[in-house]
């Protein structure tokens, strides 16, 4: 009982620390990755944080399932550096002992992966579709920002505005170039600001300005100064994209089993299945010899999850395009890693020799042999050295 709780303790410490670096670096990197979009007009800065979390909720997971298999390794890890699995061993418990804890402090996390893998990501990708087509379907001015020239979306005009005053809805140092009836048009105003018409309309009204106006390639040019001066601003409608398998209910991919609903509905009960499996991994993957190195035990178990992670993605594909058949694709990858990991279970209980290990001493033996057999034909020379 107090191995229990001091074990869930020390697993719960792992994952908070485990969890709280890896959420941090997908923060900054989608946050850097958003900033940029939104340095470059595609949709407004106000909406960074709203696709900021949705993209994490997309992305939670695989991050719960990596932070679930780095608290198990760390904590069985730590045991073996610190000769604690020595008092264990001798105390005549065995490795298999640590499944039931491990499974026990697995599965809150395996049932949020689930809920997650089935619910909330596909909502958040389908509310992260409809909030990108809003932004799609707002007007020119409304995606400005300052110090950017902009675009429109008919390649008509081209704004740029300096800052803003007051609001966001006021801009300085205004600069538009449109082109009309093969006319180039362009018009620099101090201030300027958006209006809508009592008919719905939306208009771009500038304050104090001057708008030159002529054929390009031609000296004749019209300068004009106002006082005032009102831009009719397109609006579009909002277009939400055509839904993919990644952001459908599962309800609806179980109603339309197509191959790549299928394979979506693989993937999604891999998820919660390969967040089980990995866990039970990092128990014989953590063994480590308090007089050898660290990072041997390490990139074994990177790479096995690396591994097992492309898998289960060749797995997804091949499914999708038909290849193989969604039973064999489901399965075959969760069995052979279940294999694995019943040979490692049994490796560590029964001492099975590594195949380096055997392949080390099968050669030393040959090269012995070799060397008795020379000497026998060579008896003059001498022994070999």
């Amino acid at each position: 009982m107090i191995f229990r709780r001091a074990l869930v303790r020390e697993l719960a410490t792992n994952a908070l620390a485990v969890f709280s670096v890896l959420a941090a670096i997908t923060v900054t990197t989608l946050f850097i990755r958003l900033l940029g979009a939104a340095a470059s007009g595609d949709f407004a800065s106000d909406a960074i944080g709203a696709f900021l979390w949705l993209s994490l909720l997309n992305y939670m997971p695989v991050l719960l399932s990596l932070t679930l298999f780095i608290a198990v390794l760390a904590a069985v890890t730590r045991s073996y550096r610190e000769s604690e699995m020595v008092v264990w061993f001798s105390a005549g418990m065995g490795l298999t002992a640590w499944i039931r804890p491990v499974l026990a402090f697995s599965a809150p996390f395996v049932a949020v992966i689930a809920m997650l893998s089935f619910v909330l990501s596909p909502w958040a990708l389908r509310t992260a579709n409809e909030l990108s087509a809003q932004m799609q379907a707002r007007n020119d001015f409304a995606t400005i920002a300052p110090g950017v020239f902009k675009e429109s979306r008919r390649a008509d005009r081209v704004y740029f505005v300096e800052n803003f005053a007051g609001n966001s809805r006021t801009v300085r140092n205004v600069f538009v170039q449109s082109l009309q009836h093969h006319k180039l048009g362009v018009i620099v105003a101090q201030k300027g600001y958006e209006r809508t018409a009592p008919n719905g309309d939306k208009f771009l009204v500038l304050l104090d300005g001057r708008r030159y106006e002529g054929k390009p390639g031609t000296p004749e040019y019209r300068v004009l100064e106002f006082a005032r001066y009102a831009m009719r601003i397109e609006e579009q409608k909002a277009k939400v994209a055509a839904g993919s398998p990644k952001s459908e209910t599962t309800g609806a991919l179980l109603r339309q089993p197509t191959p790549d609903n299928v394979a979506e509905l693989q993937w999604r009960l891999d998820l919660p299945l390969s967040a089980t499996i990995l866990a039970l991994l990092a128990v014989p993957l953590s063994f480590a010899n308090p007089r050898a190195g660290r990072s041997a035990g390490l990139l074994m178990a990177l790479f096995i999850y690396m591994t097992y992670s492309n898998l289960l993605s060749i797995s997804q594909v091949w499914v999708a395009s038909g290849r193989i058949s969604p039973l064999i694709g489901f399965w075959a990858i969760h069995l052979m890693m279940l294999a694995l990991l019943g040979w490692l279970f049994y490796r560590r209980l029964y001492g099975l020799p590594s195949t380096l290990s055997w392949l080390s001493r099968a050669g030393s033996r040959a090269w012995l042999r070799l060397q008795a057999r020379l000497a026998v034909a060579r008896p003059d020379r001498g022994a070999p050295r």
